[in-house]
């Protein structure tokens, strides 16, 4: 059964070729077995998985169930659970348990989904590689010596595990479409606003955003059709109305205009991911799309606009993590001050305090306008070009990652090398586009991601090209030894 897609795993339940507590049973004991191996999970949700499948089998029995209802999907844990521990990969949050659900988690919940557990992930989703989690480093599946990216990395790792057939993950600069690049998996970004933020912790407000990861795009537009949609409680969300993501998959892409930015495929890029990345595109080419060259001139702004705003705004939102409303608190602190600055050096790790201290300065008296409000003009010139050339063409193509999986430990002592990992999917949550990043091929036996993106609202076309893609290739079809192939 987990070499099935979540498609599959759906017919099946409705064929009754097998049961949602047959198959969640499957999962969890898969988990049990291999995850000491990987380190994706944080928390198991075995013994109310099980409960919510059996609910599930009466639903299916009774037809009166959805696409997902006893389908068993993997969380990142920085989703409000309900009585589940949301940890955010951090100390600070190792004791605490939400008395909400997010609407994420509601939405699913409704669907008749099941929630195996909770995936580890970089703290409060700061950084590329998911070794920044108090829970200790991901292993990429397809090498156990390499990261799995970040900071969805747990989620990226479980798919690819084939330890959940599907997961959630969010995306505040490419954490979506990263790991799932150098885990060998689909993983789609949505606009900003299409998917509800309530519950997903803060990092950056502005550019946070959940998304599906999953084998396909078939099985990205089957999760988005239930994450996405207009949320009251949310003053971000958006209310463009929806579509049936699956609707117009099997669209033909004669007459698409795929723009290929010249900033993307030079300096910095792998031969052996570029390689991938042509193929992939004369793939698109064959069946009728057409390659038109374009500028992304402001694509340089992109990382010292990004590494201001994010952390500024994540200044803002770990304020409320000083050990007295809720999550870690020091031992015996002498007086209010003692209580806050030690609370706050034992709960946060390394990365989380540089970003603290790198977007503190930038908000601070005298440096606002110099660094700050700098970087917001950057972001709307990154914007504009977006804008400009999405009147040449339909969508834009390209690396999601200047080269695969990097080895554990490789960049942690090198935070600017790092970052440039990102240098890609950055500008997209920047320009609050959606994105998508789809398996294209192997480099030394790991795997390379073709990211493809596309207008605001537009990620029904970016899951049909993604679609298209997959028809014709069988990289999404490929597994680690340990799970096997789909």
């Amino acid at each position: 059964m987990h070499t099935q897609t979540v498609a599959q795993l759906a017919q099946g339940l409705r064929e009754k070729r097998f049961s949602s507590v047959e198959l969640t049973q499957h999962f969890c004991s898969r988990i049990e077995e291999l995850d000491p191996i990987y380190n994706a999970f944080i928390t198991l949700n075995k013994d109310a998985a099980l409960a919510a499948a059996a609910a599930a089998d009466q639903r299916l029995a009774s037809d009166n169930a959805t696409a997902l209802t006893g389908i068993p999907i993997a969380h990142k844990d920085i989703f409000c659970t309900l009585g589940l521990r949301t940890s955010c990969g951090s100390r600070m949050l190792d004791n605490f348990i939400p008395p909400y659900d997010a609407t994420v988690i509601k939405r699913f919940n409704e669907a008749g989904a099941i929630i195996l557990g909770k995936t580890n992930m970089d703290e409060f989703a700061m950084g590329s590689s998911n070794e920044n989690s108090f829970y200790g480093a991901v292993k990429n599946p397809w090498d156990q010596t390499t990261v799995p990216g970040g900071s969805s990395g747990g989620s990226a790792a479980a798919v690819a595990a084939l330890l959940a057939p599907a997961a959630t993950g969010t995306d505040t600069g490419g954490s979506i479409r990263q790991p799932a690049a150098f885990c060998g998996i689909t993983g789609l970004k949505p606009t900003y606003g299409r998917v509800s933020r309530l519950g997903m912790v803060a990092y950056a407000s502005s550019l946070d955003q959940g998304g599906p990861m999953a084998h396909t795009a078939l099985d990205c537009a089957l999760l988005l059709n239930t994450m996405a949609g207009h949320d009251p409680l949310d003053s971000t969300s958006a209310q463009d109305p929806v579509q049936d993501y699956t609707q117009d998959l099997e669209q033909p892409l004669k007459g698409l205009r795929i723009g290929l930015p010249r900033e993307y495929f030079g300096e910095g890029l792998d031969p052996g991911t570029g390689a991938c990345i042509q193929a992939a595109l004369q793939e698109l080419e064959s069946q009728g799309a057409s390659l038109v060259d374009i500028n992304l001139p402001n694509s340089k702004l992109t990382i010292p606009a990004y590494y201001i705003i994010a952390p500024a705004e994540a200044s803002t939102n770990l304020s409320r993590y000083d050990g007295v409303r809720y999550g870690h608190r020091c031992e015996d602190p002498g007086d209010l001050h003692d209580l806050y600055t030690r609370t706050r050096e034992e709960g946060f790790g390394d990365e989380v305090k540089r970003r603290i201290l790198v977007g503190t300065y930038a908000l601070s008296a005298g440096y606002y306008d110099a660094y700050y409000k700098k970087a917001q003009q950057a972001r709307r010139l990154i914007s504009d070009n977006f804008t400009a050339a999405f009147e040449q063409v339909d969508i834009i193509a390209g690396p999601t990652t200047p080269g695969t999986a990097f080895p554990l430990g490789a960049k942690s002592d090198d935070p600017v090398a790092m970052y440039l990992e990102d240098v890609y999917t950055l500008a997209v949550n920047l320009a609050g586009l959606p994105g998508i990043s789809v398996p294209a091929g192997f480099v030394d036996g790991k795997p390379v991601g073709l990211q493809l993106i596309g207008r605001h609202f537009a990620e029904a076309q970016l899951l049909n090209v993604g679609h298209r893609y997959q028809q014709a290739t069988d990289w999404h079809q490929q597994a680690p030894v340990t799970g096997g192939t789909l």
